[in-house]
């Protein structure tokens, strides 16, 4: 996913004071709706040298960490069939991963604060691309399974980390434009991980896939490491002081309008994941029954999530947040319905619109987090993205058992009844407001 975040130079420190270690975070962090003056005042704009290598930097970690994360969706129905599982059982190879993420990304974001986001970044790309090499070669399925989960667990050094990056180094004016371009780049490396999956396996062998792509995204690591220019606006706090941390999270986690976005953030990832997760089903069966190739070829609807993110982003900055998150939700809710349709061509039409609205709710949504959460703004990203991965991890699966006891129609009812519930949020309560360039 291309982003060229841009970035001017300028390295004065945050003008919000930072929390101290054994106090909750600013005040205006922990009261309910006021949302807090931003901290960056003279951070990176677009145009500069500096910039353009940040841009592919992030670009980089954008498109190793979610091709690793998603590759195996494709490959659901081989898991199925070659392990003799059910497809909510096959759903676990990404539910497994995406729940362990979930969780250590609340960690990883409290050990960026000692250790430096780059480093933690950077490592953890490396051990998932050690993984996925191990778990394309592991024997049995539970084996499989292990390897998925470790590889969630080290992946949590990158989402949450890299939303604190651009808080930190992005001026406010242009936060959700280059957030915005960070999303477009996960969806490419969604994409690029799910259709060169499917590709892969019908010329090779899902095992091989896996393996090539390890490989592919090691060396993503190694470069992200030389072309990520260093934090001018992060503090390290020496030391896991666990106080700090619990008291930074507790005062997010009773912010209103924080907790706001995290819920818009699992309900979109919901309806996101459930929907591609059984639409790989529903298209390799009678009576569409395409091979595996061809189902992977849904994926590339990603490129309109490319596309939308990073011009949601730029018209959130313009135009504000809500009218761009309820356009998303109901191009997902839309798009969800014409999937009912019968033709071939109408359910790939719906998944195409979802995509482009899922990507538009969350490029803005994300870009929300940082100026509400004000200070501590890698426990709020970390906290944002433990929801949204809770809704991959576990409406991926649940939509498992929709799917076999109703069918493609349950599965629909489900992420209809989801995308409803996004729009009344959506429509209660304030969003952070825009700041002059």
């Amino acid at each position: 996913m291309n982003r060229t975040l841009t970035q001017a130079a300028a390295g004065a420190a945050h003008t919000a004071p930072a929390p101290s270690p054994t106090s909750a975070p600013a005040s205006a962090a922990a009261r309910t709706d006021a949302p807090p003056a931003p901290a960056v005042t003279d951070g990176i704009r677009p145009g500069t040298a500096e910039g353009r290598r940040a841009g592919l930097a992030l670009f980089l970690v954008g498109f190793a960490t979610f091709s690793l994360i998603y590759c195996v969706q494709p490959l659901l129905p081989a898991f199925s069939a070659g392990f003799g599982i059910s497809p909510a059982a096959s759903s676990l190879a990404l539910s497994l991963t995406t729940g362990s993420l979930a969780f250590s990304i609340v960690m990883a974001g409290a050990f960026s604060q000692a250790l430096g986001r780059r480093g933690v970044m950077a490592a953890s790309m490396l051990l998932a691309a050690l993984l996925n090499i191990a778990a394309a070669l592991m024997p049995h399925w539970h084996g499989l399974l292990v390897a998925r989960a470790l590889e969630g667990l080290v992946l949590g050094g990158v989402p949450a980390v890299a939303m604190a990056w651009l808080a930190e180094e992005i001026h406010p004016a242009h936060l959700g434009r280059s957030m915005g371009l960070y999303v477009a780049g996960t969806a490419f490396g969604g994409m690029a991980g799910r259709v060169g999956m499917g590709l892969m396996t019908e010329f090779t062998s899902w095992r091989t896939a896996m393996l090539a792509l390890g490989v592919l995204c090691l060396l993503c690591a190694i470069a992200f490491a030389r072309l990520l220019p260093p934090s001018r606006h992060f503090t390290p706090k020496p030391g896991l002081n666990l106080g700090y941390h619990l008291s930074t999270w507790g005062a997010h986690l009773r912010n209103r309008g924080l907790l706001r976005l995290y819920a818009i953030g699992f309900l979109s990832t919901s309806v996101f994941v459930a929907l591609f997760n059984y639409a790989t089903f529903l298209l390799s069966a009678p009576p569409h029954a395409l091979s595996q190739t061809l189902v992977s070829l849904i994926f590339l609807s990603y490129a309109l999530g490319m596309v939308s993110s990073s011009t949601a982003g730029r018209l959130a900055d313009r135009l504000g947040r809500r009218p761009l998150l309820a356009a998303g939700f109901a191009l997902m809710l839309g798009g969800v319905l014409l999937t009912l349709a019968g033709s071939l061509w109408l359910i790939i039409t719906g998944i195409a619109v979802v995509t482009t609205g899922f990507f538009i709710a969350h490029a803005v949504a994300s870009s929300a987090v940082g100026p509400q959460a004000g200070s501590a703004k890698g426990h709020a990203a970390s906290l944002y993205l433990l929801f949204y991965y809770l809704g991959s991890s576990v409406t991926g699966s649940v939509g498992g058992w929709f799917w076999e006891h109703g069918g493609w129609n349950a599965v629909v009812a489900l992420a209809a009844g989801l995308c409803a519930s996004a729009l009344v949020l959506v429509f209660i309560g304030a969003f952070p407001k825009r700041v002059s360039p």
